[in-house]
Parts: structure tokens; C-alpha cells; sequence
């Protein structure tokens, strides 16, 4: 398996909340860092890129894991279920859309990403300057 990218260890993947990393554009080392979760689901482990398809900008995970009940993963910023396994929004502002998956693979006790599309970066959220005061809110002045 040489060729896939190693996210992490299966062991990694908590059960009751997320797995954040970073990926960007295959082949494309100035394209833009993109966030992406694991979860654990009854089959497995999932893909998804970290962002609610309501409004894009809005991430699941926003560093400390995105808030799972009942397999779904819950949108923080709009009430939005997810479903773990399918990304389907089964409830909310974005009802009957689907998260945007990753194609990973699990080979013994490690997690790769194996989707053509994708490089992987690294663990953890994207960096930002700690200066930058730009808000991301939905609410203008």
C-alpha cells in the first residue's frame, strides 16, 4: 500500500466525535489546504470533506472534534444531521444534500487516504495567522 497517504491508526478515530486533517488538490502543491474528518461508522471508518453543506464556509469539526449523536454528525453553527456513513442531511437548513466524501482505506490498523483527488497534509486544522482578525460569521454590519 506504498502508494495511499496514511492519515493515521484506526486506534486514532474516537468514537463518539471526529478526526480532523488536511488535504489539498492532487498534484497540485499550491492549491488550496482543504479540512477533512474521519468517523467511525457501523462498517468502518468515513471520509467527508469539513464542511457543512448549508453554508460552506462553516466547519463541522472546528478543532476539538464535531459533536456525533445517534451516527450522525451535527452541524455546531445550524442544527444540520449528517449521517456518519452516507453524509446525507437528514434534518436542517440543507436537508437532502450530501457531504462531500473521501475515498480512505483501512489496512490493518492504519487509515489512508486513497482518493485520487487528493493529497494529504498533514493532521489537525488549518493554520491561520493569529493576527488575522477577519471574522467568518454570517452576520454583516
Amino acid at each position: 500500500m506504498s502508494d495511499l497517504e496514511r492519515i493515521c491508526a484506526v486506534g486514532d478515530v474516537p468514537d463518539d466525535t471526529t478526526f480532523l486533517f488536511r488535504v489539498r488538490a492532487a498534484d497540485d502543491a499550491d492549491a488550496e489546504e482543504l479540512e477533512a474528518i474521519l468517523v467511525r461508522t457501523d462498517d468502518g471508518i468515513q471520509g467527508w470533506l469539513n464542511y457543512c453543506m448549508h453554508l460552506t464556509h462553516i466547519k463541522l469539526d472546528k478543532g476539538s472534534g464535531a459533536p456525533m449523536r445517534n451516527d450522525e454528525v451535527i452541524c455546531q453553527n445550524h442544527g444540520a444531521y449528517f449521517e456518519a456513513d452516507t453524509g446525507y442531511c437528514n434534518y436542517g437548513p440543507c436537508e437532502g444534500a450530501v457531504l462531500d466524501d473521501l475515498d480512505i482505506t483501512v489496512d490493518g490498523d492504519h487509515v489512508f487516504l486513497s482518493d485520487d483527488e487528493f493529497d494529504y497534509v498533514g493532521q489537525g486544522e488549518i493554520e491561520t495567522d493569529p493576527a488575522d482578525r477577519s471574522s467568518s460569521s454570517n452576520v454583516e454590519f
